[in-house]
């Protein structure tokens, strides 16, 4: 891949962020990796989403040292390039503190399977992380041991990380963990909703990975 190309479609993924709703001012990222270099593309510390550009999205080796860029790479580079060292299948990440997924991060709890849309994209509850402080590999560490098989893990007191094997499948994912913390939050204000059996989830998740056909515009 051509790393231009894949400058062009990070910077694409990271103004998606606040007009998908995800993000405020300038919290929040997007990262790609290259898979013939493992250079990493990501998005620019403390710019605004519109101000950035292909241009000035930074370029990273996977020890998160510059490589190319006029500005520093975002403050969560550690924690990007620690996932992408330990899970070769990922090839994009995104973070957000998206309001009703950031709220179940805020009191430690993760996301049961309560609906089918949940067993589709994530193949299970959505989990949350223990406090790792920002700025460290900490971010990075709690990931790989709490994401499971995942696409998405709910840091505590934090926000949103999502895993995807292209910058777009990580993206779909992070709009996904929102619209369902938003469904599941306003089903407790009515009930206790009742988690999918075992067998269902598999189910479920087995038809949209392999027989959904949309789901191929985000993989490739």
């Amino acid at each position: 891949m051509m790393l231009m190309e894949l400058r062009e479609r990070v910077w694409r993924a990271n103004v998606a962020l606040p007009a998908e709703g995800l993000v405020t001012m300038t919290s929040g990222n997007v990262s790609g990796r290259d898979p013939d270099t493992n250079l990493v593309v990501i998005k620019p510390s403390g710019v605004k989403f519109e101000a950035l550009t292909p241009e000035n999205m930074v370029i990273v080796d996977l020890d998160g040292n510059l490589v190319e860029g006029d500005y520093g790479a975002s403050t969560d580079t550690a924690t990007h390039v620690y996932v992408y060292r330990r899970r070769p299948d990922v090839m994009g990440i995104v973070h957000t503190h998206s309001n009703y997924a950031t709220a179940f991060a805020a009191v430690g709890k993760s996301i049961p399977v309560y609906l089918t849309a949940i067993a589709d994209e994530f193949g299970g509850p959505i989990p949350c992380g223990d406090y790792a402080r920002i700025g460290s590999q900490a971010i990075g560490k709690e990931i790989i041991r709490a994401i499971g098989n995942s696409r998405a893990i709910l840091m505590k007191q934090h926000g949103v990380f999502t895993v995807g094997e292209t910058p777009e499948a990580a993206l779909k994912a992070a709009v996904m963990v929102e619209d369902v913390a938003k469904t599941v939050w306003l089903a407790l204000q009515i009930g206790t909703p009742e988690e999918l059996p075992q067998e269902e989830v598999e189910a479920n998740h087995d038809r949209y990975q392999h027989r959904y056909g949309t789901r191929e515009a985000f993989t490739k």
